[in-house]
């Protein structure tokens, strides 16, 4: 029997922070996948497309139009028509990605998918200790008095996931109200300065 080695083909946090949750489920991006197996995206694409029939839309999907760009806003990435990715990305749930090894076939994806694997494990190890923290926390809430209610509150929020619906409004912000949802008229602005 092999001992495993020490120290891992990928590192543990390059694959973790790749995963991430969309619909609801982890996933990871097909170009971050294709990163990890050393391939070219239109490759494993190419590869995907080949055997559509053993990837199901809960193995993998391609994203919206609206939940790429949400994903490009997230993530920073650049623009259509400025060098960057012009299709909906794929993304792969921890079944389709065990399921790409199969297709792949060789020797680092066989190794890449092991390493991904036990990554997917640590998140559900990870997740199932942060919901007993949250069973404990509530029988501790139950069982001390409202002394204890700010700290239990700030723990709580600590603990909530990052919000998922619309994203946080950013930019400058003008002293000026617009009037019946009009921008005030460049008169308006001048006495306004004044």
């Amino acid at each position: 029997m092999a001992k495993q080695a020490s120290t891992s083909l990928i590192p543990t946090e390059r694959i973790e922070r790749a995963i991430i949750l969309i619909r609801g489920e982890k996933v990871m991006l097909d170009s971050d996948l294709a990163a990890l197996y050393d391939v070219e995206t239109k490759e494993l694409l190419r590869a995907v497309r080949r055997n559509l029939d053993r990837f199901p839309k809960d193995f993998a999907y391609q994203l919206t139009p609206q939940e790429f760009a949400l994903l490009r806003r997230q993530f920073g990435t650049s623009n259509i028509g400025r060098g960057g990715r012009r299709t909906c990305p794929w993304v792969f749930t921890e079944q389709g990605i065990a399921m790409l090894s199969s297709i792949l076939r060789s020797q680092r994806a066989i190794d890449v998918n092991i390493e991904i694997m036990r990554a997917f494990v640590r998140l559900r190890q990870l997740l199932s200790s942060h919901a007993e923290l949250a069973q404990k926390l509530a029988e501790l809430e139950k069982k001390y008095d409202k002394q204890f209610a700010i700290v239990f509150e700030a723990i709580r929020k600590l603990m909530a996931p990052p919000h998922q619906g619309k994203p946080n409004e950013m930019g400058y912000h003008t002293l000026i109200a617009k009037v019946d949802g009009k921008p005030p008229s460049p008169k308006a602005l001048k006495s306004a300065i004044k």
